[in-house]
């Protein structure tokens, strides 16, 4: 166990950080335990803590009795300097004990751009960076989370990567290690990742080769041993009602990104945005009962104190029995002064009504997604909306009592022109007049947040070419020069930053010695802005002799060979392809949960079904 000195936490900022000991934490003696987990998100404590993912996993873990599952998250940099200075190792919040004496370290993988934080906590951990030296005596290194569909760029540094959702294949994984450990550890450490390589939904990167074209594109990526699947396909709950969730979440001592309960009420979305990764990824839709759900938020109110339920999902409003859901919260709830909050909108979704039950308790912010400012590219995307649905829904919020607005869009979206960009600045000024037209008063306030598209692998958009920085950096000026009005706020993303994570979402394996040279240079907390050293990763690629451009702004065409296509999310590529199509020639695929089947193939693929309790309750 580590001892922290008083006075190096007093040194750094938000100690309690590193202290542990919150409400609901969880603590084990690790001698009466068979298996220990080191549960992680390459970021601070804060962004961390905010992961469901990783709050489900933690208390699925230690409701085993032969599990111990703890925390650590990556020091901020005054941390980090302290910690090298005096030789500590990378520990966890719970036991304090290093991180190199688990049995397992899992990292969730959720922004390509944390991955230099991977080699950071490794390093600060004493394990060794490359699978390759790790022994037997060393963690086993796992990564989760969306980025591991196309981890190839972190392939050399990870013993196991888990496609899909972890609640299930997690046992799974615990049960090999658990075994393997008590057989004495039995053909050593190849031994155990070719067992593991034979569950179903994990990626063992080692098993597999690479080769290349004289182009530099991928040739092919084959087993090299016959325990490794050719084609490695997610992992995914059949029924959500049945598996465990975070209902105990831990209550930390700061402030968090997500500092509030989060009520997950489905997985997976139908609609059938062609940019979006997510909603390839996690289908089909699942829902949860809305029985269930009352439950669980009663629960996770009583055992943590909370006065506030987020309903999360891809798209919340999406819910089937989304209003009677809302309207028991709040009267369940109301006399613990609990509100209910709704994320990110979509506007075709949304209601008067709805307005008026979430306003009940408090007032939340609204935020609204159109993602894209013209007719023609929300086409484009298929995104299904018009521009009287955000009418509607924006008139409903000012009329039920709102007046700030967050909108969400996006810029370097295929096909995209100039007009397309600057409709996103008429949108703005709509939404301001029709403040004044429903309240015959100025004073509303929209804020216009605007990200740089980065195509994602196993989206109908992963073979588009994504724009480059400079011209990403034109439109923001295109569109800054549009909006003058006070009460508009524009956000905008980094242009160079979106650069490098469209580089690493389609790169192959040859990207970790970037990444390596890179975070030997100094590159750590790459999302954020102010540790963010563009120079450094452009001088990795030049001294890896690698061009970034090739990965990010080069169209693909459909015959080559992916360096994900050995990784599948059920999805076809005959869906994809099609939806390319489709989208070029600006056309709709339908909502395949209320309308017809768009055929993408996860149902029949993966034995699964779409679970909408509105339409089979």
């Amino acid at each position: 166990m580590i001892t922290l000195d008083p006075a190096m936490l007093n040194r750094v900022i938000k100690p309690a950080r590193y202290t542990g000991n919150e409400w609901n934490s969880i603590k084990k003696d690790h001698d009466k335990v068979n298996v220990t987990v080191a549960l992680s998100l390459p970021d601070v404590y804060e962004v961390g803590m905010s992961n469901l993912g990783l709050k489900i996993l933690y208390q699925i873990l230690n409701n085993r009795t032969d599990t111990a599952a703890e925390r650590v998250y990556a020091p901020w940099v005054d941390m980090e300097s302290e910690m090298r200075a005096r030789n500590i190792p990378l520990f966890t919040l719970e036991s304090l004990k290093p991180v190199s004496e688990f049995d397992v370290v899992g990292f969730s993988l959720q922004y390509e751009m944390s991955y230099s934080n991977v080699l950071n906590m490794l390093d600060l951990a004493g394990i060794p960076l490359f699978t390759a030296e790790r022994n037997e005596k060393m963690p086993i290194i796992v990564g989760g989370g969306p980025c591991t569909f196309n981890a190839e760029p972190v392939a050399d540094f990870f013993d196991c990567l888990i496609l899909g959702e972890g609640e299930e294949v997690m046992e799974d994984l615990i049960e090999a290690v658990s075994a393997w450990k008590q057989s004495g550890k039995a053909d050593g450490r190849v031994g155990l990742l070719k067992k593991i390589a034979k569950i179903e939904g994990i990626y063992v990167p080692s098993l597999y080769d690479v080769t290349y074209h004289n182009d530099g594109t991928v040739a092919k990526i084959v087993p090299n041993c016959s325990d490794a699947p050719a084609i490695v396909t997610k992992r995914v709950v059949k029924d959500l009602n049945t598996v465990e969730y975070a209902t105990r979440p831990i209550v930390p001592f700061l402030d968090i990104v997500h500092d509030r309960i989060m009520l997950e009420l489905f997985r997976g979305c139908t609609r059938g945005c062609r940019f979006c990764q997510a909603g390839v990824l996690y289908r089909p839709v699942r829902e949860r009962r809305p029985e269930v759900l009352l439950k669980m938020a009663k629960e996770m109110v009583d055992s943590t104190g909370y006065n506030e339920i987020s309903l999360t999902s891809l798209s919340s409003a999406d819910y089937s029995c989304l209003p009677d859901l809302v309207q028991s919260l709040v009267d369940d709830l109301k006399e613990q002064g609990v509100s209910v909050s709704l994320p990110s909108l979509r506007i075709d979704s949304f209601s008067i009504e709805l307005a008026q039950k979430v306003q009940q308790v408090r007032k939340s912010g609204l935020t609204f997604a159109p993602e894209a400012g013209s007719q023609r590219m929300r086409d484009v995307i298929n995104k299904g909306v018009t521009e009287q649905n955000l009418e509607d829904a924006v008139s409903a919020a000012f009329q039920a009592g709102w007046s700030t607005v967050k909108l969400y869009f996006m810029m370097g979206l295929p096909t995209e022109t100039d007009e397309d960009v600057l409709e996103i600045a008429n949108l703005a000024y709509k939404v301001l007049d029709l403040y004044k037209k429903i309240t015959g008063r100025r004073g509303a306030k929209v804020t216009v947040s605007v990200s740089c598209f980065v195509p994602k692998p196993h989206t109908p958009f992963q073979w588009f070419p994504q724009n480059h920085a400079s011209e990403f950096e034109r439109k923001q000026q295109l569109l800054k020069a549009k909006l003058r009005d006070r009460n508009i706020t524009f956000n905008w993303h980094d242009a160079r930053t979106s650069f490098l994570e469209g580089a690493f979402a389609r790169g192959d394996r040859r990207l970790g010695q970037v990444l390596l040279k890179a975070w030997q240079n100094g590159a750590r907390f790459d999302g954020w802005s102010e540790y963010f050293k563009y120079d450094v990763w452009i001088d990795a690629f030049k001294a890896s002799d690698l061009d970034p451009y090739f990965y990010a702004t080069r169209e693909r065409s459909f015959e080559e060979v992916m360096p994900w296509d050995h990784l599948s999310s059920g999805a076809t590529k005959d869906f994809l392809q099609r939806e390319y199509q489709q989208a070029v020639q600006e056309e709709l695929t339908c909502d395949c949960r209320r309308e017809k089947c768009s055929a993408c193939g996860v149902c029949p693929g993966l034995g699964v079904e779409v679970l909408d309790w509105g339409n089979k309750a």
